[in-house]
């Protein structure tokens, strides 16, 4: 709405600057402001009023639509100007239809003006939003093969060894694949720290007593939406990158936290034994979720990683009134 009535006060001010205008150019612009306005907000009022009918229109009919009634409003307003003001306006009724005809022109002009200001403002709103779709597909497509193949591996080494611990972890699995490939953009911080407990089912039936677990969790748990993958990849990396390359192996430490207005999970890979070094990292599952946080939100969710000793640890910050 502000923008209608800045953009009717940009319609007055051209035409009281108008070349050959006879007379206060102010008292013409002041009339010239209250009719504008008048138009603006009849238009929008009436395009409120008849928005359950346009949802079943066209774009091009809703377009021909705003600037029937556009042009509509300004008959009714120039009908009231002229009998409210009668002889003050100084013109006789055989100019009238002339000058409700240029009045008609300078209408549908601003109204294909304004459509065509609105028509790129939301395209480029489509493009903006299209492109944020195709960065999250992209983002999606750079974690699945990096997560699923090494379960996939997991799987495949267990099915002879342990026939029953193999069902249960392709039970695992499947749900892991159903997650990855079809799951929403954002799912719940509940459901996520589900998918990463069946990714550490996987893993420790893998590895043995070589990886242990340890969860703090508060109870319940905050009941906000973060983006898919977005704990699994972090878990994932301090299994890869340092518990899998430990002859003694390693713990992962995954710990939430309830923070006032913010939501923190920390995933911590504890210390080595002396002398042993993680593997490096390419980070591609680092990169994957901050970028992420990016996509899906107003960049104030935040990933942090630091090396403590030994201990690599990833933070996640959630702001609960974002997700």
């Amino acid at each position: 709405m502000i923008w209608t009535l800045l953009a009717a006060e940009g319609v007055a001010t051209v035409l009281a600057l108008t070349p050959g205008l006879e007379g206060n150019r102010w008292v013409y612009f002041g009339l010239a402001s209250l009719a504008t306005q008048w138009v603006a907000l009849l238009t929008l009022g009436s395009l409120y009023i008849v928005r359950s009918a346009l949802t079943r229109l066209k774009p091009l009919q809703i377009a021909s639509l705003s600037i029937a009634l556009m042009l509509a409003c300004t008959w009714v307003v120039c009908g009231l100007a002229w009998l409210a003001l009668g002889e003050s306006w100084q013109m006789d009724r055989d100019s009238l239809p002339m000058a409700l005809l240029r009045i008609s022109a300078i209408a549908v002009t601003v109204g294909i003006l304004g459509l065509s200001a609105f028509h790129n403002h939301w395209r480029t709103r489509q493009l903006a939003v299209q492109t944020k779709h195709a960065q999250l597909e992209a983002l999606r497509a750079r974690i699945q093969p990096h997560f699923l193949f090494n379960t996939l591996n997991t799987a495949a080494a267990l099915v002879q060894r342990s026939p029953l611990q193999a069902e249960h972890i392709l039970m695992n699995l499947a749900d892991l694949f159903r997650a990855a490939l079809n799951g929403p953009d954002q799912d719940t911080l509940e459901a996520e720290l589900t998918l990463t407990r069946r990714y550490l089912e996987i893993e420790q039936a893998r590895l043995g007593t070589r990886l242990t677990v340890q969860w703090d969790m508060p109870s319940p748990l905050p009941a906000i939406k973060i983006p898919l993958l977005s704990i699994q990849p972090l878990v994932e990396n301090a299994i890869c990158h340092g518990i899998e390359p430990s002859v003694a192996g390693g713990s992962v430490h995954i710990r939430v936290e309830h923070l006032a207005q913010w939501v923190r999970v920390e995933v911590r890979n504890l210390k080595l034994p002396d002398g042993e070094r993680p593997s490096r990292s390419h980070q591609v599952g680092l990169q994957a979720v901050r970028a992420r946080l990016a996509a899906l939100g107003s960049g104030r969710a935040q990933l942090l990683t630091a090396q403590q000793g030994n201990d690599y640890v990833s933070t996640l910050h959630f702001p609960m009134d974002e997700w």
